[in-house]
């Protein structure tokens, strides 16, 4: 396969990816574009080799940046903006990962927080609470999970890995 291609190929797959962490397809395949640049690039360079609109690549770079995985560069003497990504995987996994935590794991818990107080003597408010409960306990086990994994550096969770393998 020639490199063009391979390129290619890698920026469609990391953009069908990226819609199952929760981004779009255009978020993804620019995140994947600065992780494959051995240079930070501009929104210029950005556009025309994902063929996307300015306001398309601006949108999307700077939900990159949200999310901590893509930075801004100056360059003296440029007034255009560079951006390049983070390479670190292990970094990159625990800021996707914190960012999903924080769009979907936290509202859940508040919400159960909220309706877990729900009072009733029937049976169908009796089988309420104990599902709430149950959900909730799962909830928090995967919270304090996924906040173990986001402060841990990439030699426990190798090590983790790895014992659970064996």
């Amino acid at each position: 396969m020639e490199f063009q291609e391979a390129k290619d190929k890698f920026i469609q797959a990391w953009g069908t990816l990226g819609t199952d962490w929760g981004v779009n397809r255009t978020m993804a395949q620019i995140h994947a574009l600065l992780l494959i640049s051995p240079e930070s690039l501009c929104a210029e360079d950005i556009m025309e080799e994902l063929k996307i609109s300015r306001g398309n690549a601006n949108m999307n770079i700077r939900a990159l940046m949200s999310w901590g995985l893509v930075k801004k560069e100056l360059r003296p003497g440029e007034r255009k903006e560079f951006f390049f990504a983070e390479k670190n995987m292990m970094e990159v996994v625990k800021k996707i990962v914190s960012q999903r935590k924080k769009k979907e794991l936290e509202p859940m818990l508040q919400a159960l927080e909220e309706v877990s107080n729900s009072q009733g003597e029937s049976e169908e408010a009796k089988e309420f609470s104990k599902v709430v409960r149950d959900i909730h306990l799962f909830s928090q086990k995967a919270n304090s999970t996924l906040d173990t994994l986001i402060e841990s550096d990439a030699n426990w969770l190798i090590g983790s890995f790895f014992k659970t393998m064996k």
